[in-house]
């Protein structure tokens, strides 16, 4: 069944199954963007998306299926973000001192000397610490195009926004990584 199909289902014949289907089918990818949103806070994450799927439920009879279900769902999504962060007054990246060794790591060096989970241990630090410079516009704006993989005009809806706006966040959030990645160029 396609998710048009699901949708008409939940909406007409009240089927909660079928939303279950569609949440089931993409909960990973909201779950997934709303982690990048949070820098990695999975439980706040968490929160969020069931926070999403809650008010689609609530809304899917107002959903038009003028964009993807996942682009509304995406809209859903940045809009609980962006609600939490001005309700919580706080910095929306988290701590860089997160548990980042691999438990299942078995030591071995390869020929560099730099142990791989270091060395990606290392660029996940560099890139929270880059993302961090990025406004909330610019950072949700690399999240819904670079993360999402959404084109600008299907961000420009997530994000509720003109495409214009879009591009120049993206413009903008991309110098400020490639000077705050700098080090990371060969």
């Amino acid at each position: 069944m396609t998710d048009a199909e699901l949708i008409a289902r939940a909406v007409v014949g009240d089927d909660r199954h079928a939303f279950a289907e569609l949440v089931r089918r993409h909960q990973s990818a909201v779950r997934a963007c709303l982690r990048r949103l949070t820098a990695g806070n999975h439980a706040l994450a968490d929160d969020l998306a069931q926070e999403t799927f809650v008010l689609a439920w609530r809304n899917l009879k107002s959903f038009r299926q003028e964009a993807r279900f996942s682009t509304w769902l995406y809209r859903i999504a940045t809009n609980c973000w962006l609600a939490d962060a001005r309700k919580r007054k706080e910095t929306l990246l988290g701590d860089a001192d997160d548990d980042l060794a691999d438990p299942d790591d078995d030591g071995d060096m390869p020929a560099d000397g730099v142990p791989d989970h270091a060395r990606g241990a290392t660029l996940k630090v560099d890139m929270e610490r880059a993302m961090s410079v990025l406004s909330e516009a610019e950072r949700a704006a690399i999240v819904q195009c670079y993360h999402n993989d959404l084109s600008h005009e299907e961000a420009a809806f997530v994000l509720g926004c003109p495409v214009g706006t879009v591009k120049t966040h993206v413009h903008r959030a991309k110098q400020k990584l490639r000077i705050a990645l700098a080090s990371w160029a060969d």
